[in-house]
């Protein structure tokens, strides 16, 4: 590479970094997906157990009891999966001067957290009418859609996970049974494929 093409391939680097936020750390996504995995299991063991998570309840969601702890359950994988992600950013960042709080960073949360924001309202709103079915396809298509609208702001190709979280949401929604499943795919298996990927990618 010539002298040249080394100074625009620098500019280019800071001209991608003044406009997008490359801070995500692909061992976060993997921390997430971990946790999705261990809610999933907890779940599967309040709702299902003994029996196979294939429909069959021994419990049903609208006690109040269970309810409860799938709620508790839920909070502390999104609480520790967002302070995972923002701990490893931090670290990430230490590499550049830069603030990590800055116009980028801006665009993208706010890019983000309105889509997942929405679609945690709506799921609240059909919680309380009683379609616990929805849930799940619910979760998983509104976090595709918040990923789809970051990519503009990120790694671009975080797109792709997006559109493989709404792929299994729609499946989820046209097999209602499996929903603990899919939820465990796309939270877990999903993101610790895909972040692996990314780790591999950029954090080298």
């Amino acid at each position: 590479m010539t002298h040249a093409e080394k100074e625009l391939a620098e500019i280019k680097s800071i001209m991608e970094r003044s406009t997008r936020f490359l801070s995500l750390s692909g061992l976060s996504g993997v921390l997430a997906g971990v946790f999705a995995l261990i809610g999933a299991g907890l779940a599967y063991y309040w709702v299902y157990y003994p029996n196979t998570p294939f429909g069959y309840r021994t419990q049903y969601i609208n006690q109040d009891v269970v309810f409860l702890k799938l709620a508790i359950t839920a909070f502390a994988v999104l609480g520790l999966s967002l302070i995972s992600g923002l701990v490893l950013a931090l670290k990430k960042h230490k590499k550049s001067k830069s603030s990590l709080w800055n116009a980028a960073s801006r665009r993208f949360v706010a890019a983000f957290f309105i889509p997942l924001m929405v679609g945690g309202i709506f799921i609240v709103a059909i919680m309380f009418r009683g379609y616990w079915m929805i849930v799940a396809p619910a979760s998983l298509i509104f976090y595709g859609m918040a990923l789809l609208n970051a990519a503009h702001h990120t790694h671009s190709d975080i797109k792709y996970l997006g559109y493989c979280q709404m792929a299994t949401g729609i499946c989820a929604a046209f097999l209602p049974g499996y929903g603990l499943l899919f939820w465990a795919f796309g939270f877990g298996i999903l993101h610790i494929v895909y972040r692996i990927s990314m780790h591999l990618k950029y954090d080298k």
